[in-house]
């Protein structure tokens, strides 16, 4: 037996000493107490500090201006979507967008094979695969037409803001002629010259 001083139960006969726990562990966790409690009335009793949703949504927003800037300065066109299609986190942000079962996944299945929608790994497009044939589809949407062959349609997705439709276009020129299998090209569709 030992002299130390135990707590008053045993287990399978072991015994725990009762030791004090250490004063910087203590004054640790007694800073980490008032801290919080000055967090708490800091940003959320008297609302005077930023909360990270909300630092975050007020950095994209200027974000998204210093990109409208940017665009205004220099137009979309070709050369710019191709050059998006070749930055890795901008295809990324792109394919996440795409492969949300609430957007295009829906009707051009997650690997863009073509579900309702046509497959978009071929080389056979309906309204065009140059880069901005493309943006425009995404972002102002095509209507069924019938009388041309034009059966289906798709919706626009400008009101998702030009980010949007900025990276699901570079996602779609990045996998453009991969061929995955998939639908059967459109009557309509045109191989891309």
């Amino acid at each position: 037996m030992t002299t130390e001083a135990t707590r008053g139960h045993t287990f399978d006969g072991i015994q725990e000493f009762d030791n004090r726990l250490p004063n910087w562990w203590l004054w640790t966790f007694y800073g980490a107490c008032l801290f919080s409690i000055g967090y708490w009335v800091f940003y959320h009793t008297i609302g005077v500090g930023e909360l990270p949703s909300e630092a975050y949504a007020i950095e994209q927003e200027a974000a998204a201006a210093r990109l409208a800037k940017q665009l205004a300065e220099n137009p979309i066109d070709d050369a710019a979507l191709l050059k998006l299609s070749k930055e890795p986190a901008f295809v990324a942000a792109g394919e996440r967008i795409f492969k949300n079962p609430a957007k295009c996944a829906l009707c051009h299945k997650p690997d863009a094979s073509g579900n309702i929608g046509p497959n978009l790994t071929d080389d056979m497009w309906i309204y065009g695969g140059k880069p901005m044939d493309i943006y425009t589809t995404i972002a102002k949407g095509r209507a069924a037409d019938p009388a041309n062959g034009y059966m289906g349609g798709m919706q626009s997705w400008e009101h998702e803001g030009l980010q949007f439709v900025l990276q699901t276009t570079a996602y779609v020129l990045s996998i453009k002629n991969t061929n995955v299998p998939g639908k059967a090209p459109e009557p309509n569709a045109k191989k891309e010259q």
